[in-house]
């Protein structure tokens, strides 16, 4: 008898959660509460529901729809049939938004109440879509023409699939389109085997190598990153694996916000620096305590006054670095076990930085040559990745897929140098370094000089 060909399944990573901790809670909000055995029953039912309407493997499923258990469970459902997760992000200009929609070819979309205006205005440009399931957060379900289902009757109505069927590890799960400056919005696309390897790598690195306690089963998780923005990171997937409480906040509201760190006991987030900014400010005009919330800082750059700042209201904070078109993690600014004996001041220093490569990441910085820089945290290169979970190029776009895998390594666009370590220090795109008097200066650099100056809350640097 052949030995069993395994498949690195994104269905796995959730099938292990609800072994491990059936009866651990997911929160949304003041609105739901329930267990990891109720959201996999749910999980089928979204399965078999989908099925019904004739989606297959391959089937590009839409959704907008703000940070919530229902997202989570579509995360599963939706990849879990061999269909695509296309994650809309409902913060594009109106006219990017419907083109990424018809360069998917979504054909179901599924989105939230507070969209439906969006919907009802592209709907004659939408060839592709052949049905609507809307969300509600209301007791009473809207009854609306041209809307085939509400997806709570939509999960209500079916029988659950036995069991999430087995595919081929190489099956498309994702697809999301970046926001670029210049273009029409790129699609990058992973698959169950990417996704999986990145879960896995991403939670042992935040578990095994992270700073302040780590990452570990008593966390409460809750996702302050977009979930249609690369899949939150790909951190619900490991929080899942892990069988986490996990609370989702809907659509980021301050007071709201506040409410669930604090009456949930939340200790593990990711977000943007801005969404930091918020949150610290809140918490130093009102007095509150956040000790023992740790928190990876992504996105744009953590700079050393808002790190302090963070501290003083008790949040934990450190960095990472990746981009939509890596999954996204590539970098973790974890201490190593001999800097743990440094000075507080050397140690945020660390904790600021873009980080260390977690594993199986292949980090190089180069010169317009294609040659390695030397590691003096001085001299600046192009940040270029090789790992198992990069977008193999952009979706049906092969002229910029070219570009993008330029000699065999994903070209990041990213300019930083490299220390004597082995960490990084992004300094800037290569599309906003500022020259001025024949000499090229980091505006990363600048904005983080000016934000330890007392008055300054943000700062942002332009070259003109």
């Amino acid at each position: 008898m052949a030995a069993y060909d395994f498949q690195l399944l994104t269905k796995y990573l959730l099938e292990h959660g609800v072994a491990w901790a059936p009866d651990q809670e997911i929160v949304y909000r003041d609105q739901v509460r329930y267990t990891y055995t109720d959201m996999y029953q749910r999980v089928l039912k979204l399965g078999a529901a989908l099925q019904g309407l004739g989606v297959k493997e391959g089937t590009k499923v839409g959704v907008i729809e703000w940070d919530s258990h229902r997202y989570l469970e579509m995360y599963f459902g939706i990849t879990g049939i061999g269909a695509v997760l296309h994650t809309i992000n409902p913060l594009l200009a109106p006219e990017d938004l419907i083109y990424t929609m018809v360069h998917a070819e979504d054909e179901v979309l599924i989105f939230h109440e507070d969209f439906l205006p969006l919907v009802e205005k592209a709907k004659p440009r939408l060839p592709f879509i052949k049905k609507y399931v809307i969300i509600t957060d209301k007791p009473d379900k809207p009854n609306i023409k041209g809307i085939d289902a509400e997806y709570e009757e939509f999960l209500g109505g079916v029988v659950p699939l036995a069991e999430l069927p087995d595919l081929d590890e190489n099956t498309q799960a994702t697809l999301a389109y970046t926001t670029g400056t210049t273009g029409k919005p790129k699609g990058v696309y992973f698959s169950h085997r990417q996704m999986t390897l990145h879960a896995i790598t991403g939670g042992l690195s935040i578990a095994g190598l992270g700073n302040f306690g780590r990452l570990h089963k008593h966390d409460v998780y809750m996702p302050l990153t977009p979930m249609f923005h690369v899949n939150a990171w790909g951190v619900p997937y490991m929080t899942t694996a892990y069988g986490l409480k996990q609370v989702y906040p809907g659509r980021y509201e301050p007071e709201m916000l506040m409410r669930l760190i604090l009456g949930e006991k939340v200790t593990f987030s990711h977000c943007v620096p801005t969404i930091l900014q918020m949150i610290v400010g809140g918490a130093a005009k009102n007095n509150l305590d956040l000790g023992g919330w740790k928190v990876i800082i992504g996105g744009s750059r953590l700079t050393k006054g808002l790190a302090l700042a963070a501290k003083k209201v008790g949040i934990q904070v450190s960095a990472g670095y990746g981009m939509s078109e890596t999954c996204p993690i590539l970098t973790l600014a974890s201490l190593k076990p001999a800097m743990e004996e440094w000075d507080e001041d050397k140690q945020v220093d660390v904790a600021i930085s873009t980080g260390f490569p977690i594993p199986f990441v292949k980090l190089r910085v180069v010169s317009p040559s294609g040659e390695d820089v030397a590691r003096d945290g001085i001299e600046t290169g192009e940040v270029v990745v090789r790992t198992p979970w990069l977008t193999p190029g952009y979706y049906k776009d092969p002229e910029r897929s070219e570009e993008l895998w330029e000699g065999g390594w994903l070209h990041t666009g990213d300019v930083a140098n490299m220390n004597e370590y082995g960490y990084i220090q992004i300094v800037d795109r290569i599309k906003d370094v500022i020259k001025s008097g024949g000499e090229w200066i980091s505006s990363l650099e600048l904005e983080n000089l000016l934000s330890l100056h007392k008055d300054v809350q943000e700062a942002a640097v332009i070259g003109v």
